[in-house]
């Protein structure tokens, strides 16, 4: 299975869109502090998570919510949006 996840900073309260082969040990890296672009945004949180059979799938659809409009449809499902 592949897997596209999102993770919320406690720190920053923004997200993180990621994609892996193998879910949980990815998150265990994440809020482990030894993924990079995640360490500094520590406590992070998995609030949502996508499985695809398909490798290609899973990475069309993770840069897909790394787009503007992909992040806004994230945000309405997961409740993120900011009301203004």
């Amino acid at each position: 299975m592949f897997y596209i996840y999102v993770l919320l900073s406690k720190k920053d309260n923004k997200f993180y869109i990621g994609y892996s082969s193998d879910l949980k040990k990815r998150i265990e890296d994440h809020c482990g502090g030894k993924v990079e672009i995640t360490k500094h945004r520590l406590p992070l949180k998995l609030v949502y998570y996508e499985a695809f059979i398909d490798k290609g799938a899973a990475r069309r659809q993770e840069l897909y919510y790394k787009t503007g409009q992909g992040r806004r449809i994230l945000g309405k499902r997961l409740g993120f949006l900011k009301k203004k």
